[in-house]
C-alpha cells in the first residue's frame, strides 16, 4: 500500500498544479488595463471563479469602480475595497436568487454612460447563477427544463444553447441592453472547444446558435412544459445577438490547455512520460472511461512510466435519480471494471472548481486494489454505477477526494499513472 500511497500523493499534486495554473490569481492581472475609461469601469460576473477574478480586478485596477459578482454558494474569497459586491445563488439548477442578481446586473448595464466601461467576469456555472426567463417562461418551469437537460445525456454545448434561447439575458443580451459600447469580457473557460459565446451562456458574448438549433436540442431530448417551451422558441422576438450587430471583445485567460501543459511541464521534469489525450475529450462518462482503460494497458505495453493526462466534460445519462455522483466518479466507475484490478496503473479524476456533480467531492482515485477492497466490503461496483450511486461506493472505499471549491473552472482534469 506504500507504494500505491505514493502514486495517490502524486496525483493529488498534479491535480493542485492544473488548478493553480488556472487560477485567476496566476492569470487575470496580466490582461487587466491600468487605462481607465473616461467615466466609470462597471464590473459585473457570473461563475464558480467570479469572486476569485473581482478580488484580482479589485486590486489591480485604479479609477472609479463598481459593480457585483455571481457566484454559487460557498464559491467566496474577499473582494479588497468594497467597490464590487457579491451576491449568491444555486447551481447547477437556478434559484430566485438567480433572478434577482440577472434583474439587478442588467439594470447596471443598463444605466451604463457611453464614456464608462463594462467589465464582465466569465467562468464556468454562471448559466445557472444569471436566470431571466423569457417573456412567457416561469422559473419554475426554467427549473423543470435545466433538470430535464442535465440528466438527459446533452452536452454543455446544447443545453446552453438551449438556455440562451429561453432566456432574456444570456447569448449577448446583457451587452445588447448596456449603455457603453466599451466592454470587454474576461473568460475562465469550462467548455471543450473554449467558445466563448458558450461559457456561463455568454451574457456579454455574440451567439452564433439559432432558435432552429434550440428547436433541434428539444426534439432530440424532449422537454417539460412542452407547448410553453416551444411558444418562446418559435417566438422571432427570442433571437438572441449575433456577431454581426454586437460589438464586444473578449478574452480567454484560463482554458483545460493550460492546466494540462502545466501539470506536464512539472511531471516531465520529475521523470514522467507524458501522453496527453488533449483539452477536448467529451462522451458518456463511463465509456471515456473504458476507452481509456485500453489506452493505459497499450502505454504499460511500451514500458516506462508513463502519465496519462486529458481535460474536457463527460456527460452522465441519469436513469436513477436518487443515486449520487458526477461524471469524474462515473469515468472512473468506468475505467475501474475495464482494468479489473490490473497492477501498475492508479487514477485520479477531478472536476477542477471542485465539486464533482452536485455532492461535496472533487472526484476520487481509482487504483488496482479499488475492487479487492470493495469485494471484501461487499460492494458491486457495477450495480453501483448503473444505480448512479458512485458516490457512495467511493465514499465507503474511502477514496473520495475533497478539496473544497478551488475558485477556478475549467471543467475535469484526468490523470493515470502507468508503471510496467
Amino acid at each position: 500500500m506504500k507504494q500505491e500511497d505514493t502514486i495517490k500523493s502524486l496525483l493529488l499534486a498534479a491535480f493542485h498544479q492544473a488548478v493553480l495554473a488556472t487560477s485567476a490569481q496566476a492569470t487575470l492581472g496580466a490582461h487587466l488595463s491600468a487605462q481607465p475609461p473616461r467615466g466609470c469601469t462597471l464590473v459585473l460576473g457570473a461563475g464558480k471563479a467570479a469572486a476569485a477574478m473581482a478580488a484580482v480586478t479589485a486590486k489591480t485596477l485604479d479609477g472609479a469602480l463598481h459593480g457585483m459578482v455571481a457566484t454559487r454558494y460557498g464559491h467566496d474569497c474577499e473582494i479588497p475595497g468594497n467597490k464590487i459586491s457579491l451576491a449568491f445563488a444555486a447551481h447547477p439548477v437556478p434559484d430566485e436568487q438567480s433572478t434577482i442578481i440577472a434583474r439587478e446586473m442588467l439594470a447596471r448595464a443598463q444605466g451604463c454612460k457611453p464614456e464608462d466601461r463594462l467589465l464582465f467576469l466569465a467562468s464556468g456555472g454562471g448559466s445557472s447563477l444569471l436566470c431571466l426567463p423569457a417573456p412567457g417562461l416561469s422559473l419554475l418551469q426554467k427549473q423543470d427544463i435545466i433538470r430535464h437537460l442535465l440528466h438527459s445525456g446533452a452536452d454543455i454545448a446544447q443545453i446552453n444553447c438551449v438556455r440562451k434561447h429561453l432566456s432574456a439575458i444570456k447569448g449577448g443580451r446583457l451587452a445588447a441592453a448596456c449603455g457603453t459600447r466599451d466592454i470587454h469580457t474576461f473568460i475562465i473557460s469550462d467548455v471543450p472547444g473554449d467558445d466563448p459565446a458558450a461559457i456561463a451562456s455568454g451574457p456579454t458574448i455574440a451567439d452564433p446558435t439559432s432558435l432552429a438549433d434550440a428547436r433541434a436540442v428539444i426534439a432530440r431530448y424532449g422537454t417539460p412544459h412542452e407547448d410553453v417551451v416551444m411558444a418562446v422558441l418559435n417566438n422571432n422576438a427570442n433571437e438572441t445577438p449575433k456577431p454581426s450587430t454586437l460589438a464586444e471583445h473578449h478574452t480567454i485567460i484560463a482554458r483545460a490547455d493550460d492546466a494540462l501543459q502545466a501539470v506536464a511541464k512539472w511531471a516531465h521534469a520529475k521523470g514522467w512520460q507524458i501522453h496527453n489525450l488533449g483539452d477536448r475529450v467529451e462522451g458518456e462518462a463511463r465509456d471515456v472511461g473504458a476507452n481509456h482503460a485500453r489506452i493505459a494497458r497499450d502505454l504499460k505495453a511500451r514500458g516506462g512510466r508513463w502519465l496519462l493526462i486529458s481535460g474536457g466534460e463527460t456527460t452522465v445519462t441519469v436513469r436513477h435519480k436518487n443515486g449520487g455522483g458526477g461524471p469524474n466518479l462515473e469515468y472512473l466507475a468506468g475505467l475501474a471494471l475495464a482494468l479489473n484490478g490490473e497492477a501498475g496503473i492508479t487514477a485520479l479524476s477531478c472536476d477542477t472548481d471542485g465539486i464533482d456533480g452536485s455532492e461535496d467531492n472533487a472526484g476520487a482515485f481509482v487504483s488496482p486494489t479499488t475492487l479487492s477492497r470493495a469485494k471484501v466490503l461487499g460492494l458491486d461496483l457495477k450495480s453501483y454505477l448503473e444505480k448512479n450511486r458512485t458516490y457512495s461506493f467511493f465514499k465507503a472505499l474511502d477514496d473520495l477526494i475533497i478539496t473544497g471549491p478551488t475558485l477556478t473552472n475549467v471543467n475535469d482534469f484526468r490523470i493515470i499513472a502507468i508503471e510496467s
